[in-house]
């Protein structure tokens, strides 16, 4: 079902949950019929998608005309025309009229028999016979007169279980159906069918798993809400996404269990659970193919990643096993697993999950026996040793052993999920405690590389019951603990978690201690805290490690403001870096070449950091490169790169459950729009970043965030809202940004507060404290940008020389954005000092520039300009609005965005007054009488400009 409320908690009402897109194709199917149309959907989905549910809820809405509804019966498949037979039983006093003429019925009830000479059950039908009963049908009324084409809808489900010949009629009839005035065919098929040769053509409708928005939403209307909110992730996680298996899932719990104050059953979804929810895919194949099947399951738990299992090995085991490869031929046509190139995977994880679980504990060790026997144990080692593992029953400390030496033995080429599953079955076979202790933590730590932050949890959790007490272990859990706080949850958790560790280790495990350390470094610099980031800093662990001590170093002295002291070890950093391949390292190695000002080299480090936590499946760390990367470029001004970069890292954050990652995609991603004039894009990425970043205590993802918003309102023109919004970040005191984020803020909060006409003290507070900064050398374009924000604030005589020397500082450092901001700038100041001319070329210069970087609003911004020194700009607008001023024009566009004349005039500096007059011209030359009809206006002239 999809996403129906069947639990008697919830009530009996057919309620769908995340198929509006669904639910609209089919109204749209409806309306063509209403509208004396015809249509045809085939909805396809894996079994407990909804499909069942979908057509119920079709048939339940469809009140214009006549339904006709069947569902295909598996056991009369190879009854030839019992498809038929079904759907016209389904309305027998329908049949009987309009089949009187041509097949048996009984004369004196008037119903359909079937039994005619000829008729449906029989041979005689041709694959045309159903499209010529549903043109007769379309013409016979209530009263059975014809000639009124009342609309008519057949559903079938599970259409792919009918006869073939009824399957061929139906395909027939869907491919034709507009030949028949109102007739529509609303079919649902198993997905792997959806491209069968008696369906082919058809539009298709596919049902993906419900988003966990959907699925929360059906789990409330399940439980009516009385669910604890660790519970209810279970059950979100282990349905993944479909809406059978939750309802079974839920309506297998108690209330106790479902408010949390029992536990829960393990496995949440066992074998029973899963096989009414996919059972069906399973219950015809032959018995040798159920046994691949279960080999295959076992296969897949030595490659997590869902990407398939080796198909040699399973092969292998099956020929032991007497089992006839060509038995995966029945699971092929069943939709149920296939084989691919040299991997075979099942079509349905949720399916995998029965085979493997509805197997009884014997048969499943004897699967996992076969396994390991048909692997090389020299060639394979840890999947050998994994499947032997996995098939003992007890402790056995020598395979512990074993297992455990391979799982960390970096010369073994394995990825992190495959070391994890080793270390945690070598831990189940251990019997000490504190080995057993190790193991799992030391699973821990490979599941948090491999992107399971979750199944790093649980294995924290089992090493803690394992009450082992040595420091070394502790430390090796802190560690863990706090990098999976640093990803998700609260830095400053995170930092004391890493630092305890850090303490822990100390004595047994330097290099683990430094690691420690510097994570607790990297979450203080998250909530902006430098005192907490020397803290952690301060100690210099014992053991030589040139590359760490220079960071250290590098890092210290630069975070106490000593830059020059700084840059000695961290470019030593940065040059190692060219050889290494480590992407932790090669991480550190970006933030130095940022924190020197080596913009073009952090881009380059951060790349090659990304390609090497790719190549090691590092799951945890390419979003982490991704987002440093991103910030790097858009460093640089490439947005579009920037833009990118972030994309794909939200999403691989998502996947991996790091949050505090995620926040500061969006954060880039805000950045990114707020130059593109993506007003949309801009709030919803705004408000996703500070919704994560508050609970989380990321600062650096807030400022960023606010400075988005922020260089928007900036960008529009509306230079007081932009000063407001930064002047709580970049002004001194408790409330003030992020310390690396502030100084890169001052310049658009300088000129913010310059073209607003207040705050012109504040403005040269910060304009001081940025000369500070830029004469550091720690970011190349700061001098460019002091000029520019001392040019605003400086008298007519000196501004032009420092526009001036701001473009020859712009030259020097690149970046198309920053310059053309300059060039903006000196137009305006120029067309001020009524020198048009020269304001032209600057301000075309800057349009190109903008138009370059992909800063729309800032480009519109640039061509209002140009037209009010009467110059000329691409796309200029259509009439009626071509026929006002430049001025008026502003003047219009601004009213358009909302803005009141005080507002406007401190957007254009004029004087209210001359708004006033200039908007009564307006009114007056446009034929309007209201500030609602001059933005329907702009919105509507703007539009035509656009396309």
């Amino acid at each position: 079902m999809i996403g129906v409320t069947t639990k008697t908690t919830a009530g009996t009402s057919l309620r769908l949950h995340g198929r509006d897109a669904e639910l609209d194709a089919v109204a749209a199917l409806s309306e063509r019929l209403s509208a004396g149309l015809s249509g045809v959907l085939l909805v396809a989905g894996e079994p407990g998608r909804g499909r069942t549910a979908l057509l119920d809820r079709a048939v339940r809405d469809f009140t214009a005309g006549t339904v006709l509804h069947t569902r295909a019966a598996p056991a009369e498949r190879h009854l030839p025309h019992s498809g038929l037979h079904a759907l016209l039983s389904s309305a027998p006093a329908l049949a009987a009229r309009v089949l009187r003429p041509a097949v048996g019925t009984d004369t004196g009830t008037g119903t359909y028999t079937g039994t005619a000479p000829g008729g449906l059950l029989g041979t005689g039908l041709p694959p045309t016979g159903l499209l010529d009963l549903l043109r007769h049908t379309g013409r016979t009324g209530d009263s059975g007169h014809t000639g009124h084409h009342r609309p008519l809808l057949v559903c079938v489900d599970d259409a792919h279980l009918w006869d073939p010949r009824s399957r061929a009629a139906l395909g027939f009839a869907a491919r034709r159906v507009d030949s028949v005035p109102a007739v529509g065919l609303l079919l649902s098929v198993a997905a792997h069918t959806a491209g069968a040769p008696d369906f082919a053509g058809l539009p298709v409708l596919h049902l993906a798993p419900l988003t966990g928005q959907a699925a929360g939403a059906l789990l409330d209307d399940l439980t009516l809400g009385a669910v604890d909110p660790l519970v209810r992730g279970e059950l979100l996680r282990e349905a993944e996404g479909n809406p059978a298996l939750l309802t079974a899932l839920a309506g297998r719990l108690s209330t106790a269990q479902l408010s949390g104050h029992a536990p829960l059953p393990r496995p949440l979804a066992d074998g029973p659970a899963l096989a009414r929810v996919v059972g069906g895919r399973l219950a015809e194949l032959p018995s040798t193919t159920c046994e691949l099947l279960l080999l295959m399951a076992a296969a897949h738990e030595y490659h997590p990643d869902g990407c398939g299992a080796e198909a040699a090995p399973v092969l292998r085991a099956a020929h032991a096993a007497g089992l006839d490869p060509d038995a995966l031929d029945a699971a092929e046509r069943a939709g149920v697993a296939r084989a691919a190139g040299d991997r075979v995977r099942f079509d349905d994880p949720l399916v995998r999950r029965a085979v493997r679980r509805g197997a009884p504990p014997a048969r499943l060790r004897a699967a996992h026996a076969r396994l390991a026997a048909a692997l090389d144990g020299e060639r394979d080692r840890l999947a050998h040793l994994t499947h032997r593992a996995l098939a003992a029953d007890g402790t056995d400390a020598g395979l512990a052993d074993g297992l455990a030496a391979a799982a960390s033995d970096p010369g073994v080429r394995a990825e992190p999920l495959q070391r994890s599953l080793a270390l945690a079955r070598a831990a189940d076979l251990t019997a000490e405690p504190r080995s057993r202790a190790a193991r799992l933590t030391a699973a821990a730590e490979y599941a948090r590389l491999g992107g399971r932050p979750r199944r790093a949890g649980q294995l924290l959790a089992a090493a803690r019951e394992a009450a082992a007490g040595h420091d070394a272990v502790r430390g090796r859990a802190e560690l863990v603990r706090g990098a999976l706080a640093l990803r998700d949850g609260p830095v400053g958790d995170a930092h004391e978690a890493l630092l305890l560790a850090a303490a822990l280790l100390d004595p047994y495990d330097p290099e683990g201690a430094r690691g420690a350390r510097f994570g607790a470094m990297e979450a203080a610099w998250a909530a902006g805290d430098i005192a907490s980031c020397l803290a952690a800093l301060d100690r210099k662990p014992a053991g030589p490690a040139p590359d760490d001590d220079d960071f250290r170093a590098g890092m210290l002295a630069a975070l106490r403001g000593r830059f020059g002291q700084a840059r000695g070890p961290l470019r030593r950093v940065l040059d190692r870096a060219g050889g290494d391949d480590d992407p932790v390292r090669l991480l550190r190695a970006g933030a130095a070449a940022l924190v020197v000002g080596d913009i073009a080299a952090a881009c380059r480090v951060n790349a090659r950091a990304l390609a090497a936590a790719r190549a090691r499946d590092i799951a945890t760390l390419v979003p982490q490169a991704l987002e440093h990367l991103a910030y790097a470029e858009l460093r640089t001004g490439r947005h579009p790169r920037a833009r990118a970069h972030a994309e794909e890292g939200l999403r691989t954050a998502h996947r991996s459950g790091q949050r505090n990652v995620v926040a500061h995609h969006h954060a880039v991603l805000a950045l990114v729009a707020s130059i593109e004039g993506d007003r949309a894009a801009l709030t919803a990425h705004a408000d996703e970043a500070l919704a994560i970043a508050g609970p989380h205590g990321l600062v650096q993802a807030a400022s960023l965030a606010e400075w988005a918003r922020a260089r928007a309102d900036l960008g529009r023109g509306m230079a007081l809202d932009a000063a407001a919004r930064l002047g709580p970040l970049v002004r001194p005191g408790h409330r003030h940004g992020h310390f690396a984020v502030r100084m890169l803020m001052a310049p658009c909060f300088v000129e913010a507060a310059v073209l607003a006409g207040e705050g012109r003290d504040d403005a040269g507070t910060a304009v001081e404290e940025f000369a500070d900064w830029a004469s550091r050398g720690a970011d190349p374009q700061a001098p460019a940008q002091l000029a520019r924000c001392r040019a605003l604030l400086a008298p007519p005589s000196e501004a032009e020389a420092l526009y001036a020397y701001a473009l020859t500082g712009h030259e020097r450092a690149g970046g198309d954005f920053e310059r053309a901001r300059t060039l903006l700038l000196y137009g305006k100041w120029l067309r001020r000092r009524r020198r048009p001319r020269e304001a032209r070329g600057r301000l075309k210069d800057a349009l190109y520039a903008f138009e370059r970087s992909g800063a729309t609003v800032w480009a519109e911004q640039t061509r209002a300009e140009l037209r009010a020194t009467g110059g000329t700009a691409a796309r200029e607008t259509a009439a009626p609005l071509a026929g006002l001023t430049p001025q008026q024009l502003r003047i219009a566009r601004c009213v358009a965005e909302g803005a009141t004349n005080r507002e406007v005039a401190l957007r254009l500096s004029i004087s209210p007054r001359t708004v006033d007059h200039h908007l009564r011209n307006v009114f007056a030359l446009l034929g309007v009488r209201s500030r609602v009809e001059l933005s329907r206006l702009v919105a509507r002239e703007e539009t035509v400009t656009a396309g």
